[in-house]
């Protein structure tokens, strides 16, 4: 049995402005060196499906990385570093289950098919405004829709839109780890601060008479001291950022994969079935989301000892971008028989809350796009976002014509 720390594993630059634009044959290369491990600056790699859902189900000895994070951002006691320690991804146990218990209802499927009005009358209303300029940033415009969709679900005015998209841009950048975007995403924390204790205390002085929201839920939950004003204030930071990055970039992605194939593209705009398995197959060929872990003892695998304190790290947005889990991994094909599952939401106790949310979320989206974003060109995307954390396109200029509301 040998310790990982004594064996010649192949080395993923996962940091890099490269590695972000193509990063699947660095993956491939790396599975060809070793089945499953690999090295990058901050630790482990698992590159094997099977090996990422053999170690999750140990969850119970791994912990959450964030309080790492925060040091190595020499960010300790700081406003954005405070956050990122109490938050909901960084609970582990009673502490986590806390949390999610108290939200579970609000984000089931049900709840989100009883919302898919409103984000098809969010996503007519963005398109309204934007598709009269005839060319824009697609990801640009992305953007908005899931903090609009987030707004109307805890009640705010989407007037709010613009204040808060640069202050979730800056907090997507956390688990990049670049020093560089310290500032901004302590600003990014302060500004969603403001915003949502000014939003509390306004539903407070003026509840509202309407249907139940997800605001109301958790002032009844703070209510019964369930929950500090600390805690709500931070979950609701929480609510909105952990759904923002994500759907924005992948729908994005999405429109990245649709553009240079127009019959795909228009058949999404007509047929919802196939809309859903566009985004499917979107998610197995390469979704958003890397997770990591840090071992709390030594942890044996297949014959390897990865030794306590280590950091690993759950490439999940391409794990089944593997030719031993799926035929033709390079290939797009939303109508390719049922293989592999992907597991783009993440797994175990920690698996993605707001899951549901998202699919719904962008394949109403997508649908709506498609049928009134006619002929879409783009000259493919302006740059990447960091492959750790939310990996995703950085401006991806389209220009098309309009077609009928």
């Amino acid at each position: 049995m040998q310790r990982g720390s004594e064996l010649d594993l192949p080395y993923l630059t996962m940091e890099s402005d490269a590695f972000a634009a193509d990063p699947l044959p660095h993956f491939a290369r790396a599975r060809a060196e070793h089945p499953w491990l690999a090295r990058w600056v901050l630790g482990y790699v698992v590159t094997d499906y099977k090996a990422m859902r053999d170690l999750y189900a140990r969850e119970g000895e791994m912990g959450q990385l964030y309080d790492q994070i925060v040091e190595i951002m020499d960010a300790k006691n700081t406003r954005w570093g405070d956050f990122q320690q109490r938050h909901m991804l960084n609970q582990m146990g009673p502490a986590h289950k806390r949390y999610r218990d108290m939200l579970q209802s609000s984000f089931t499927p049900r709840r989100m098919n009883e919302l898919r009005p409103l984000m098809r009358q969010t996503m007519n209303e963005l398109l309204d405004e934007w598709l009269p300029r005839g060319a824009f940033d697609f990801e640009e415009f992305a953007s908005y829709y899931p903090i609009s969709v987030m707004c109307r679900m805890i009640g705010a005015s989407p007037s709010v839109v613009p204040g808060l998209r640069g202050a979730m841009e800056a907090i997507g950048l956390s688990t990049s780890m670049d020093k560089r975007w310290l500032p901004a995403m302590q600003e990014g924390v302060e500004r969603m601060e403001r915003f949502v204790v000014d939003l509390v205390a306004e539903r407070r002085a003026a509840p509202h008479g309407g249907q139940e929201d997800l605001l109301d839920l958790l002032l009844a939950i703070r209510d019964r001291d369930e929950l500090t004003d600390l805690e709500l204030h931070e979950l609701l930071i929480f609510l909105f950022v952990a759904g923002y990055d994500t759907s924005k970039n992948m729908t994005t992605l999405v429109m990245n994969l649709l553009i240079p194939r127009p019959a795909m593209y228009q058949r999404v705009g007509q047929d919802p079935d196939y809309a859903k398995r566009v985004l499917d197959e979107a998610l197995r060929y390469h979704s958003t989301t890397s997770t990591q872990r840090v071992l709390l003892a030594d942890m044996e695998y297949r014959g390897v000892v990865l030794e306590k304190g280590a950091i690993v790290w759950f490439p999940m947005s391409v794990a089944v971008h593997d030719e031993r889990y799926v035929s033709d991994p390079d290939g797009f094909d939303p109508d390719r028989k049922a293989e592999t599952a992907h597991i783009a939401f993440g797994l175990g106790p920690h698996i993605c809350l707001g899951q549901y949310l998202a699919r719904a979320l962008i394949q109403e989206g997508l649908q709506l796009i498609a049928r009134r974003m006619r002929n879409p060109r783009t000259t493919g995307p302006q740059g990447w976002r960091p492959f750790p954390g939310a990996w995703g396109i950085r401006g991806l200029p389209v220009q098309f014509e309009m077609g009928e509301a």
